[in-house]
């Protein structure tokens, strides 16, 4: 086994914190991982991972090893794109991340259109609500909603999110509509822990930051969750506007303290800054940028006094 067949096997079973599980993943044995791990400590001579009989963890010369296997060979894989005329030719495989109802509402039903125009290119979608690291984890486009702190990488702003306080027009019938952030203190709250820009509500007043804690009822783990529970008329609870733009435009939910809403948040396609922009990454941003700029439920709207 060469050394970048090992490299490839340790890297799996570090991201993967499993000899098993990395197995699965390649295709191969268990055993041949077992062999391919105890190889490379051998020769290195240091142990590169801590092994116990419930969990498995990266020491830290293992850490920094995986870091350098990531570089080298990302560099090899780059290395045979282009002799593979990839930075010209869309194909290969492009790994796309974006949170879950975002990546469910408007990134996947345009991946499929894309692959049609892009039949040589192979798409992963990793949808998840935390913050990926696009160079740790292989990511070659990320769409973003918020402010960048990475230096190291493009972003094409393609349309803005609100942060909304939203309920069914029923609840507001039978409990009135508050006309302050304060009035929410006795309000039935369903509160999303799965953002901190849903869990932590904070709002405006003339440029002034206005900050309450509120005791909510209900807190589940998932946004559809919550918005399912405010369509059915039980409580209030704060979304990002693109999450009910349909239920707001139906007259299923109702958005209301719109003037002490905090500044709208950018929503923004990302990826790594380079001399060299594979073909598969340039037209995948082209291609979405066009079309989340297009889609209205993305662009700012025009906030009314309540």
């Amino acid at each position: 086994m060469d050394r970048f067949q090992e490299m490839q096997i340790f890297m799996a079973v570090a991201e993967d914190e499993g000899f098993a599980a990395a197995a699965r993943r390649l295709n191969i044995s268990p055993p041949s991982v077992t062999r391919a791990i105890a190889a490379m400590e051998e020769r290195i001579g240091t142990q590169l991972l801590s092994r116990t009989t419930r969990s498995l963890h990266l020491t830290e010369a293992g850490q920094r090893y995986l870091e350098d296997c990531r570089r080298i060979l990302s560099e090899i894989e780059e290395a045979e794109e282009a002799a593979a005329g990839s930075y010209s030719i869309p194909c290969g495989h492009l790994t796309v991340t974006a949170s879950v109802l975002f990546g469910e509402l408007y990134i996947a039903p345009l991946l499929a259109e894309y692959l049609d125009q892009f039949p040589s290119v192979h798409v992963n979608a990793l949808l998840v609500d935390r913050v990926v690291s696009m160079a740790d984890e292989g990511i070659d486009v990320a769409i973003r909603i918020g402010h960048l702190l990475d230096n190291n990488q493009h972003a094409i702003k393609v349309g803005e999110v609100r942060q909304v306080i939203c309920a069914a027009p029923a609840y507001f019938e039978r409990y009135g509509r508050p006309h302050h952030p304060g009035e929410l203190s006795s309000a039935n709250i369903v509160m999303s822990s799965a953002s901190h820009l849903l869990s932590d509500w904070q709002f405006m007043n003339d440029g002034h930051a206005l900050s309450f804690r509120f005791d909510p009822r209900l807190v589940v783990s998932a946004n559809q969750a919550a918005i399912n529970v405010a369509c059915l008329g039980w409580g209030i609870t704060r979304v990002l506007s693109y999450q009910v733009a349909s239920q707001v435009a139906t007259g299923e939910l109702e958005v209301v303290l719109q003037a002490y809403e905090p500044p709208a948040l950018p929503i923004q396609v990302v990826y790594q800054k380079s001399n060299r922009v594979p073909a598969k990454v340039r037209t995948f941003v082209d291609f979405l940028t066009e079309r989340l700029r297009n889609n209205v439920a993305l662009k700012p709207i025009v906030k009314v006094s309540t």
